[in-house]
């Protein structure tokens, strides 16, 4: 039995689908104004494992992620450089899904723009202020959160406690009634993009894009709506308030992500611990950065360094030593070890839990391995095919072939075993032995077989 910790209810709840046999996701994408950072990778990939299980329990899946490509950081940043609105966006969504690209992030069944859905948040916007749920002003249109009594639910906080803390995290307008309320419709500003609406020109508000394109592409009542959870208030309160002021059914299920910290404290270009995947994913194996997010509880607020990722790519590299091992065993054809996936699925069904899953991964390598050294081949080859599978359910291609970036301590272990190979064929027995204490003193051991040497991390 599938179960999320659902952040309206504070519960983890069983997922029961609003439609048998099927699960409809959306989880908030980029504004694109800048390159993507650590942040974008740990809740994209958070939502891409989310859509993997889904499909591996044996969904039927629809996802949509959106691609916020009109803001106003865009508009700054674009007049900053002397570039337009649109030329900018493109650039740094070409960006981002290049780095989730390296990441191994399957794109989602739909990517929706901003500029794409302006007719749907327009109706949107009409309704709400149809239902007197929303009042114009000369700045724009405005939701009243004092008509809609449920405000406040999904961050578990009353009005009137959030209009106490009101100005940390929403706009302040001398137009607004109320701190609170927020902006649907931005009147239009000389000089920036601007579109025609009942209320004259102007451009969306931030929320209503959202409620929009996730209603439109998968229907009132889906599933599971995403994100990081710096997004609980006041965006996806926001979002849920726009929806149920207009009396439709928003998301069933709500699930946030952790954040990222580096070296201690949360990431942010204020704090100057802002890093670009660019930078990370030249240095690392992406694969590495993929399983270091995955030994962590999606939920949990985790630690990104340079640490971190040594210990994950070691960890990566035990992985695909024994990956290339199996292949090279010669395994007889398998299905995957019962007992392994069913510890899997017990781990992922329990609120995603991919450290746990991850921990049965490598406790069928290592009883592979033992099964490879007894020549227990039938064993071997359900646990290495468990492995495979399992693997794949979390994003990871293993082995030689799945790496992307070079080991360079695989290249060197690599060359030594071709030198001790060499010493062996030309009888040169004492540099052959010497070679492999060297390696094993590396912890590293040899498998000497008719094919060849293999070698893997003890």
């Amino acid at each position: 039995m599938l179960r999320f910790t659902d952040n309206l209810t504070g519960d983890k709840t069983e997922f029961v689908p609003r439609d048998p046999g099927k699960a409809s996701v959306y989880w908030c994408g980029p504004t694109v104004y800048d390159l993507p950072h650590l942040g974008h990778a740990r809740s994209t990939l958070a939502f891409d494992v989310l859509v993997r299980y889904l499909r591996w329990s044996g969904y039927e899946v629809c996802s949509a992620s959106n691609i916020t490509d009109i803001d106003d950081k865009i508009i700054a940043r674009a007049a900053s450089e002397g570039s337009t609105e649109p030329e900018l966006a493109a650039r740094f969504e070409k960006a981002f899904i290049d780095q989730m690209d390296l990441l191994n992030i399957a794109h989602p069944d739909l990517r929706p723009r901003a500029t794409e859905y302006l007719e749907q948040m327009i109706a949107v916007v009409a309704d709400l202020v149809d239902r007197e749920m929303a009042y114009t002003t000369d700045s724009g249109v405005y939701f009243a959160v004092d008509r809609l009594p449920e405000y406040g639910a999904l961050v578990h906080r009353s009005v009137e406690d959030l209009r106490e803390g009101a100005g940390a995290r929403v706009d302040v307008d001398d137009d607004k009634a109320d701190p609170l309320d927020f902006a649907l419709w931005k009147a239009a500003k000389e000089g920036e993009p601007s579109w025609d609406s009942p209320w004259g020109p102007g451009r969306p508000g931030w929320h209503i894009e959202c409620v929009a394109m996730s209603l439109d592409l998968l229907g009132d009542g889906f599933d599971i709506h995403g994100g990081g959870d710096d997004l609980i208030f006041p965006h996806h309160e926001n979002e849920r308030a726009e929806a149920l002021g207009c009396g439709r059914a928003f998301a069933n299920h709500w699930v946030h992500n952790g954040m990222v910290q580096v070296g201690g404290e949360k990431m942010s270009k204020s704090l100057g611990n802002f890093t670009t995947l660019v930078d990370l994913l030249e240095a690392w194996d992406p694969r590495a950065l993929r399983l270091l997010v995955l030994q962590t509880h999606y939920r949990r607020t985790m630690e990104i360094g340079s640490d971190t990722l040594d210990q994950a790519a070691a960890a990566l590299g035990r992985l695909d030593t024994f990956a290339d091992r199996a292949a090279q065993a010669d395994l007889p054809a398998s299905t995957p070890d019962h007992a392994v996936v069913e510890r899997f699925r017990s781990a992922m069904d329990d609120d995603l839990g991919t450290p746990a899953a991850v921990a049965v991964l490598f406790d069928a390598v290592r009883d592979a391995n033992r099964a490879i050294d007894i020549e227990d081949h039938a064993g071997a080859a359900a646990l290495a095919c468990a492995v495979t599978t399992l693997a794949s359910v979390l994003g990871l291609d293993l082995g030689s072939r799945g790496s992307t970036t070079p080991d360079p301590e695989a290249t060197e272990i690599d060359g030594l075993v071709a030198d001790r190979s060499a010493a062996k064929a030309a009888g040169e027995y004492a540099d052959a032995d010497r070679i492999r204490d060297v390696l094993t003193a590396r912890g590293i051991q040899l498998e000497d077989n008719p094919a060849g040497t293999t070698w893997r991390r003890a």
